[in-house]
């Protein structure tokens, strides 16, 4: 069974490198996969949405997730069940494994997992990765029971990330910068289904307004189908409308952050 992996921790210390250690020591046979172990620090809403869309490219198993700023507070430590491929998510309950479960039909089944018995001892109070949640992980991987990992909760009673909405007003759509990736590319809470009646189709020009300033941009395919240097507005690998600019970072120069409105209407 796979094991994947993602946390805030970054690659210039030791914890990734920790984590497979302690995977490697109780179940051996597992494959572990690091799906990004660079999730912006404390970013749990960023680190929610990537394991969420990335998930349905992994084959089912088990699937850590690590941004923990509440780190050895009385925040719960979870395992939960998803109803649809029988994915195992393990990890803080501050919402990093609601859009994720969601994805997959909901939780059907969670334990708290912070005095779990696959716990390392002594449980260190701020590398609750290496001590609570890899052996955790592993020992379900090596076949443990879920029920067994911990004590039962309900599923209703999980933490969960609700995100905005984007709606239609006066001709435009009103959008959220859901996230930025690492070349400054933002992409947006508009679904391709979500586009049917805004006017918004490829080839079209579109007015972009963000922070009280307006530009112009092109509804294009792909990035070099404008010069370098403009900007342009595509659906991404993901579906969701985003805003770039071709060889450029359009997150700095329109000044966008997550969260942020835009509103977008075809001219």
């Amino acid at each position: 069974m796979i094991v994947s992996l993602l946390t805030d921790y970054g690659h210039e210390d030791d914890f990734a490198g920790v984590l497979h250690g302690v995977i490697a020591g109780v179940a051996p046979g597992a494959r572990v996969i690091d799906l990004t172990h660079g999730i912006p620090r404390y970013g749990v809403r960023r680190g929610a949405l990537v394991l969420a869309r990335a998930l349905p490219y992994l084959p089912a198993g088990v699937h850590l997730a690590v941004v923990d700023p509440q780190v050895g507070t009385e925040r719960r430590a979870v395992a939960v069940r998803t109803a649809e491929e029988n994915r195992l998510l393990v990890g803080p309950d501050n919402g990093l494994l609601s859009l994720a479960w969601a994805r997959f039909g909901g939780a059907v089944e969670a334990v708290d997992i912070t005095r779990s018995p696959h716990r390392l001892e002594p449980v260190s109070a701020t590398f609750h990765g290496r001590d609570l949640f890899a052996p955790v992980a592993a020992q379900l991987a090596a076949g443990a029971e879920l029920a067994d990992a911990g004590e039962a909760i309900e599923p209703g009673e999980l933490e969960a990330i609700e995100l905005p909405e984007a709606r239609r007003e006066e001709g435009r759509l009103t959008a959220h910068v859901l996230s930025l990736d690492g070349y400054g590319n933002a992409a947006l809470n508009v679904s391709h289904d979500a586009l049917v009646g805004t006017g918004l189709t490829l080839g079209r020009e579109v007015e972009l307004e963000a922070g009280g300033e307006r530009c112009l941009a092109s509804f294009t395919q792909t990035f070099a189908d404008v010069p370098a240097g403009e900007l342009l507005v595509y659906e991404d690998a993901y579906g969701n409308l985003a805003v770039a600019i071709n060889r450029g970072d359009a997150a700095s120069t329109l000044g966008l952050a997550p969260g942020d409105e835009v509103h977008v209407r075809p001219r």
